[in-house]
């Protein structure tokens, strides 16, 4: 089958990770321009999801960059929950011995956590514990975008508890739509509006400002899913917009820009300008590169690397 043409005029590689906070999920490590940019602006977080043949490559050009992976697999939400984490550990522990190169391991994604926060808690709790008997590392939560509630969040501490014990990290996803921006400085559900907290994107900072730093429970965070979604709910644009490619059309319309290109990158540097207000922050992974199937296609960010490596990486080291 035809291959894709390495992009020609990447920047010269970084002699270290730059300050820059943005990193790449990977679908499918389909093209030579995925581990090219990698090798070259070595990010500080790269996501996989069943791609797992280029950590090794990964490491050796650019051994500071986190993996994170996870493997497609689900649990039911139902019966005992340390029972359902020792099952779902065993299941696909093979697979997690034969990538040791993966340094955070993923469990459930975007799991649907209404009325269920308890037993989701106490599942990943006991993930951890599992995992860290074999010598592995958790990323906890996998939330989707907006997700989980003031009052949920509360629930979840117990296995906040647990991963800062063992040395894990918190996964969140953030997403908003037409614009990454859209809903900063929108409280929550009956709790007070700030500037530099949203309802989607920057939601983070709910959950380290008045609950875990107030705890001492404050662990890494990694945003393993960001960019533009257009299947968030209640917002403005086109219906069926999806990815950033989508909402091109609506950008030009609306007066955000002409280049749907240069639009996406303005919101990925303002996105990357307020992770790196926050230490605790260890980076994010933009959805996606090498998209698997149709469904991905208008979130692919595979020939815009260049474009990301040249806008919003390397003004962050000068």
């Amino acid at each position: 089958k035809p291959t894709a043409t390495p992009t020609p005029s990447l920047p010269e590689p970084l002699a270290s990770p730059p300050p820059s906070k943005i990193g790449i999920h990977v679908q499918w490590n389909n093209s030579p321009d995925i581990m090219e940019y990698i090798r070259r602006m070595k990010p500080r977080v790269v996501k996989s999801v069943g791609d797992f043949g280029f950590f090794e490559e990964l490491k050796r050009e650019s051994p500071q960059t986190i993996i994170v992976a996870r493997v497609d697999g689900g649990a039911s939400m139902d019966g005992d929950p340390v029972a359902a984490a020792q099952a779902f550990v065993n299941a696909h522990l093979a697979e997690y011995q034969a990538n040791p190169l993966v340094d955070y391991w993923e469990g459930l994604n975007e799991p649907d956590i209404k009325g269920k926060m308890d037993w989701y808690a106490a599942f990943e709790a006991e993930r951890v514990r599992q995992m860290a008997a074999h010598g592995l590392k958790c990323a906890i939560g996998s939330f989707s975008t907006g997700v989980p509630e003031w009052e949920e969040m509360a629930q979840f501490l117990p296995a906040i508890q647990v991963a800062k014990q063992y040395g894990g990290v918190l996964s969140l996803h953030e997403y908003d739509a037409p614009t990454m921006d859209r809903s900063v400085g929108a409280g929550l559900p009956g709790r007070p509006s700030y500037a530099d907290r949203g309802a989607l994107t920057l939601r983070y900072r709910w959950w380290y400002e008045d609950y875990l730093k107030p705890r001492g429970l404050v662990i890494p965070l990694i945003i393993t899913e960001t960019g533009i979604d257009g299947l968030v709910a209640n917002r403005p644009g086109p219906t069926k917009a999806r990815g950033w490619q989508s909402f091109a059309s609506y950008w030009r319309e609306t007066g955000l820009g002409g280049d749907a290109t240069a639009t996406y990158l303005q919101q990925l540097a303002w996105y990357d300008s307020e992770l790196r207000k926050d230490d605790y922050v260890l980076g994010c992974t933009v959805f996606t590169a090498g998209p698997m199937n149709e469904d991905w296609r208008s979130y692919d960010i595979t020939g815009i690397l260049r474009d990301i490596a040249e806008r919003v990486i390397l003004p962050t080291t000068r």
